[in-house]
């Protein structure tokens, strides 16, 4: 496994860094027609040298397993749109969004998505509905991604690298299927092309899903409710993954929202048993926020099945404090005295620019600041734990 070291704990992310604010303008223009013009050629130059700068930062932090910050898309799962057929956007649709939450702290979120995560966004998220047959036709943009990050890799000489990918849930809302089991399959077999292609070109595929986390938080959901469409979200997963190697896919879930009281999250307790029933080699969670440091605990019920490693985030996307380094260490210690150390990957909770964003609500320079803590202190978590 590409993830595994025999002799310290490796690090990582999980995903998403802030783009170049040159870039967001082109891709503002792109997506929505507004600003100044760019010729398609330019903005794939600039997008491959934005590439190759942010690898080569993240080489420079001391990241082990870098990937592209997802520079070319506009969202972790908003750049579906523009790689699967049969679904429309439909603005003027509501869909419930953190109920719980947002009814608990009406003032407060109101202000928050105002002028924080979504606020900056280059383009409105749109709900995008499946009308008809769900169909993959992004090879063209994955291929350019896929060039991008193994040209910045190569340059870079950073030692392994992966590329995030939306994982079915993400995609969109069934106005079309009979099921959301027959939707779901269909979504799963449409992201199955990119899930390989991104293997096949000598990367890990990371399938992102915070929403499998959200289901154990919903208020409209019994337990039954939760189990059946918990069940459906992974049986979509890994029926896209089947045959695919494990050692070449993580997974990651959180719980959608970055900085706020966030007091209706769901445990990692409620959510673990789910989560190892995806069929990928390493697990990425929550853990460095104040909401889930106690998570820990899951892991001295929870034995780790064999051949498995976690990824849990010890630098959070939620907060512009620096962790330090020997708490850092010590996050990881207590993880690796639990699972086993070869079978700890250091990580963040989230990314932090999950969609392109004027506002990223953690300060680039204060990324950067925590990435070097990461490397900091999974190098001292490894002389103890070696």
């Amino acid at each position: 496994m590409a993830n595994r070291s025999e002799t310290r704990i490796l690090t990582t992310h999980v995903g998403s860094l802030p783009r170049p604010r040159d870039l967001l303008d082109m891709m503002k223009y792109r997506l929505t027609g507004e600003g100044e013009a760019i010729a398609e050629d330019a903005y794939d130059a600039r997008v491959t040298e934005a590439v190759a700068e942010c690898v080569a930062a993240q080489v420079a932090a001391g990241l082990d397993i870098v990937t592209d910050g997802e520079t070319s898309k506009a969202g972790f799962f908003t750049y579906i749109k523009e790689r699967i057929d049969g679904f429309e956007a439909r603005d003027n649709v509501k869909v419930p969004f953190y109920e719980a939450e947002v009814s608990a702290f009406p003032e407060y979120y109101e202000e928050y998505f105002a002028k924080a995560m979504l606020g900056g966004a280059v383009a409105p998220v749109a709900r995008m509905f499946c009308t008809g047959p769900v169909s993959y036709s992004g090879e063209d943009a994955l291929a350019k991604d896929i060039a991008n990050l193994r040209a910045a890799v190569d340059a870079s000489g950073a030692a392994g690298a992966f590329m995030p990918s939306t994982a079915p849930s993400g995609v969109g809302y069934n106005d079309y299927y009979a099921t959301d089991e027959e939707f779901f399959e269909a979504v799963g077999e449409a992201m199955r092309v990119e899930y390989k292609a991104i293997i096949d070109a000598g990367f890990d595929v990371q399938v992102d899903d915070p929403s499998l986390s959200d289901i154990f938080g919903d208020p409209a959901l019994d337990e039954a409710q939760k189990i059946r469409k918990a069940d459906i979200y992974v049986d979509s997963i890994n029926h896209a993954l089947r045959d695919l190697p494990e050692e070449n896919i993580r997974f990651h879930t959180c719980y959608g929202i970055n900085e706020g009281p966030r007091i209706f999250e769901p445990p990692l307790g409620a959510v673990i048993g789910h989560i190892l029933k995806v069929n990928a080699s390493v697990y990425s969670f929550e853990a460095a926020n104040p909401r889930h440091e106690h998570d820990y605990h899951v892991f001295e019920d929870v034995k780790l099945p064999e051949g498995k490693a976690i990824m849990p985030g010890i630098v959070t996307h939620a907060s512009n404090i620096v962790e330090h380094p020997e708490l850092i260490a010590e996050w990881l210690c207590r993880f690796a005295g639990l699972v086993g150390r070869e079978n700890v990957i250091a990580g963040a909770d989230c990314g932090f620019s999950s969609q392109a964003n004027y506002h990223t609500e953690v300060h680039p320079t204060v990324i950067w600041a925590k990435f070097e803590a990461m490397t900091e202190g999974a190098r001292i978590a490894s002389e103890k734990l070696w």
